[in-house]
């Protein structure tokens, strides 16, 4: 194996969460009697923790205290409805099954509240994933690299590579001085990866394994 860990995103990239996320969107949108969005709405909103999201679904104008009871609208749903429509993208599971075998370390580093990640990841991936990071008080978000090195720190990382689907993920490798992959499968296009000066991208999880092997 060309790494001794994985680092993942986890939102479009190991998980189709896309689904949960716009139900429980538009779900805090109404209670507010707020207009909803679209599907495609908010696969352009994610990528920056659910804060943004929020922010980025909500109309213009509103107020950051009206914001917030929206944001904890959105946490209390979402904590109950996260894996009605959530699963693991085409061949996922295998390629996790793969690099444990190999005994490639592997770690989750999101942008979704950490409690939602913590709740999710053993759920699809028990035993698969050494090390799961998300958005915690204190630690500053992706793009930012700390997330990355506290993932790393914990893994006893020594050549790590990460692997993401978003403009976010590729400022994120970029930023934590790291190789990066990005998938096409998930929230971004192609064009999207591409234009942020993404070297390595891949069409299915096949693919990926090569890369990383």
């Amino acid at each position: 194996m060309k790494y001794d860990s994985v680092i993942f995103d986890l939102d479009g990239t190991l998980l189709d969460t896309l689904e949960d996320l716009c139900d429980s969107v538009n779900f805090a949108l109404r209670s507010f009697d707020m207009p909803e969005r679209s599907l495609g709405e908010v696969r352009g909103f994610v990528g920056n923790g659910i804060g943004k999201l929020i922010k980025r679904s909500v109309p213009d104008g509103c107020s950051e205290e009206l914001c917030n009871e929206v944001l904890d609208t959105f946490k209390a749903y979402y904590k109950d409805h996260s894996r009605d429509k959530t699963k693991p993208y085409e061949g996922i599971v295998s390629l996790l099954q793969r690099l444990k075998a190999e005994g490639t370390r592997t770690a989750i580093v999101s942008n979704k509240a950490d409690f939602a990640v913590q709740e999710i990841v053993p759920v699809y991936f028990s035993g698969l994933i050494d090390v799961a990071v998300g958005e915690l008080s204190g630690v500053p978000r992706k793009p930012c690299p700390d997330m990355v090195h506290l993932a790393m720190e914990r893994l006893s990382s020594g050549r790590a590579v990460y692997v993401g689907d978003s403009e976010v993920d590729v400022q994120t490798a970029k930023n934590a001085g790291l190789d990066g992959v990005f998938v096409t499968w998930g929230f971004r296009e192609r064009e999207v990866l591409e234009g942020e000066g993404a070297k390595f991208i891949v069409d299915s999880a096949n693919e990926l394994w090569e890369v990383l092997s």
